[in-house]
């Protein structure tokens, strides 16, 4: 067969379109152009940076499972005073809770488990439960009036994380690597960590949407670390290959995929070339970064005891201090198990004793090495836990909270934040926002502002929209900004 022949008949519609490409889409430009061209995707990211930053990087402590605030931080005597009775009508009234609440009329107030105390010059009020975090109280801005939309795990955690609780969205991670670019051409730009205290038997499933790129172009998207010997699959070489081998593998692949870059004019291929070339450098640095043989026993003692365990919330931590020195510049911590509708008085104490004190330690060892003022800690859950029981008030081993979205608790610490402060309050028993409420949109919008990027003009086009992670919403807590 005429060999032009073949190929015209072996073409299907994509290779078609892709060929044809110009001669089909002169028509359509000619009248979708207007007088004034579109903003360029450089425009854009040029708009949007023109606040001056005060952190360069962040590490977000997720607490998968939604940590209760009356439990740890939001100091609620008159929900002792009232332990056992009735929620009042009046409270419930419009409100949407999961479907594993007890029936209204058996919803009973539940004491804190553990005495608060105050501390440092700024007086904050911590739970026993939390010894370390209560020392470094003059570190954290508490924001106590936290609200959110959503009342079950895994849409309350795509909303924090996406602005949006469908899985499909850029995550902040993403939307960071895309608006400030990397810090260190060796490291990801975005790193996710996750972990789950041993034996806990309310462990949350770890998604991969909840480090995704969402439409951002795939070379935004988070890079997961595992524990062990290899914190990220595929990156050692098979036997028989050495690193020469490697490279002119590698520049095969780039020629081949940049003739096809040329052809079809993917942009995803241009994002395969550098992932390769990524995955290449990082067989040296990941390796390197992995190994905290060369850390002091005082920095490992900040840690606590589980800091010498790979996959560990403790090690994790460690590990996060390393990528930030070193110019990763969003690292999302994810540590499950605070899920306890039944298991408050069991689980939730080793949830304390697995977090707390690796989450000081943190902000301790940043801190000692000047890099508190330019990093953002973050610590906190998709929701809070309701300030009713959810179980038998007669059967204590039992006892445990449900989902709450309409107050709950988070902390702050460096990065532009205002130390030793407490912004926000939930009203007598902890159940709605009783003072300057705070939306997840606007915890998004001042995220970005401490990082120097304006959140209305941070867009991407996608479907002939323009989006950002705030959607139309968010305002920034200025009171909290140092």
């Amino acid at each position: 067969m005429n060999p032009i022949l073949e190929s015209q008949l072996l073409t299907n519609r994509r290779h078609f379109f892709g060929k044809t490409a110009t001669g089909l889409g002169i028509p359509a430009l000619a009248h979708l152009l207007t007088s004034e061209a579109p903003a360029s995707e450089d425009d854009i990211l040029a708009a949007a940076q023109k606040i001056a930053p005060k952190a360069k990087r962040v590490v977000y402590l997720f607490q998968n499972g939604a940590p209760s605030h009356l439990e740890l931080f939001d100091h609620k005597p008159q929900l002792a005073k009232l332990h056992g009775e009735k929620v009042p009508e009046s409270y419930m009234e419009g409100k949407r809770f999961s479907t594993m609440s007890a029936a209204a009329d058996k919803r009973r107030l539940l004491a804190p488990l553990e005495p608060f105390k105050q501390h440092g010059q700024s007086g904050a009020t911590v739970s026993s439960l939390m010894p370390y975090t209560a020392k470094i109280a003059d570190e954290l801005c508490f924001i106590k009036s936290m609200h959110t939309e959503q009342v079950n795990h895994a849409p309350a955690i795509n909303f924090f994380l996406s602005g949006f609780q469908l899985a499909s969205r850029p995550t902040m991670g993403a939307w960071l690597s895309y608006g400030l670019g990397s810090m260190n051409e060796n490291l990801p730009t975005f790193v996710a960590m996750t972990s789950i205290s041993k034996g806990s038997s309310c462990g949350q499933i770890f998604y991969d949407s909840y480090w995704s790129s969402g439409f951002l172009p795939s070379r935004h998207q988070g890079v997961k670390l595992r524990a062990g010997e290899s914190p990220v699959l595929y990156l050692k070489n098979p036997k028989g290959i050495n690193p020469t081998l490697r490279r002119h593998m590698l520049d095969g692949i780039a020629s081949l995929n940049e003739a096809k870059h040329a052809s079809v004019g993917d942009p995803e291929i241009q994002t395969r070339i550098a992932q390769y070339e990524m995955a290449y450098r990082m067989q040296t640095s990941v390796p390197e970064l992995a190994d905290i043989s060369g850390e002091s026993k005082s920095t490992l003692d900040l840690y606590g005891p589980g800091v010498h365990e790979p996959g560990s919330f403790a090690r994790n931590c460690l590990l996060a201090r390393r990528l930030l020195e070193r110019g990763t510049r969003y690292v999302q911590l994810m540590h499950a198990g605070w899920d306890q509708h039944n298991s408050l008085t069991t689980e939730l104490y080793k949830q304390c004793r697995d977090t707390d004190q690796p989450s000081a330690g943190l902000v301790q060892d940043l801190k000692q090495r000047g890099l508190l003022d330019d990093t953002l800690v973050i610590w906190g859950g998709e929701f809070g836990r309701t300030p009713f029981l959810q179980g038998d008030i007669n059967n204590r081993p039992k006892w445990g909270r449900d989902h709450h979205p309409y107050t709950f608790s988070i902390w702050m610490a460096g990065g532009g934040i205002k130390p030793g402060m407490t912004y926000g309050e939930s009203d007598d028993i902890g159940f709605n926002v009783a003072k300057d409420p705070v939306h997840v949109h606007d915890f998004h919008a001042t995220l970005l502002h401490l990082l120097g990027v304006d959140h209305e003009k941070l867009t991407y086009k996608f479907q002939g929209r323009h989006y950002r992670l705030t959607d139309v919403h968010g305002h920034i807590v200025k009171p909290i900004l140092a």
